[in-house]
């Protein structure tokens, strides 16, 4: 099951999000390279167009799949007996707008009827994509970085604003960085040397400085 698991990828869904994150990153990009970004919202060419893109297409693969990993195996609790049974939790990430039966459905072909599976928790997100501060927060990064291209992006992560949903908050991720080219920022998140450049938090300082102020005058 595990092996099955780590070898196959879920279906792929287009959600609102990315059709917004992946039109815009288009629209920027000049021939071909906009209109091989395009080809990422035809469910047909997705996996094709991400494996084209090498590592740089490992960051959009969570994007368009729900993403399954196990992270916690249990079983028996003698080394001389063989466990009658074994548990597997599975910390799973479901794209927006679905819910757990629908990955549910997803991965039955895949690990069977054989094994039995329970919900533990589920944190819901946001309903729908609220971008009415979009157009402040990328003016502020034009005026930090004219030769920027702000784009709405989806964090593939998880964060608190799945909380302040609950109670009407919508939330935003802003966190302005201005990374040297060679710095390889991806592989660098929750890793032993995590860090950013010193000039890279003044900048960032700077633009959550002007949003603050800007929305606070708006």
């Amino acid at each position: 099951m595990l092996d099955r698991l780590d070898k196959t990828v879920l279906p792929v869904h287009i959600t609102p999000p990315v059709e917004k994150m992946v039109k815009a990153m288009a629209a920027a990009l000049p021939f071909p390279k906009g209109l091989m970004m395009r080809q990422l919202l035809n469910p047909k060419l997705t996996d094709f167009v991400l494996n084209l893109l090498g590592d740089a297409g490992k960051a959009f693969v969570p994007m368009f799949h729900h993403t399954v990993n196990a992270t916690i195996i249990r079983g028996g609790n003698k080394i001389n007996v063989i466990p009658g049974e074994i548990e597997v939790h599975l910390d799973v990430r479901i794209l927006p707008g679905f819910e757990p039966d629908d990955v549910v459905k997803e991965l039955r072909p895949i690990i069977g009827h054989d094994v039995d599976l329970d919900l533990l928790f589920f944190d819901k997100g946001p309903a729908d994509t609220d971008l009415a501060l979009f157009d402040t927060l990328a003016g502020i990064l034009k005026e930090a970085d004219p030769g920027g291209i702000p784009v709405p992006f989806m964090l593939t992560g998880s964060s608190d604003a799945r909380f302040f949903s609950r109670i009407g908050i919508r939330s935003y991720g802003f966190i302005p960085m201005q990374l040297p080219p060679e710095m390889s920022f991806w592989n660098l998140i929750h890793a032993a040397n995590e860090r950013i450049p010193v000039d890279t938090l003044k900048f960032g300082k700077n633009a959550l400085l002007k949003a603050m102020q800007r929305f606070h005058q708006g």
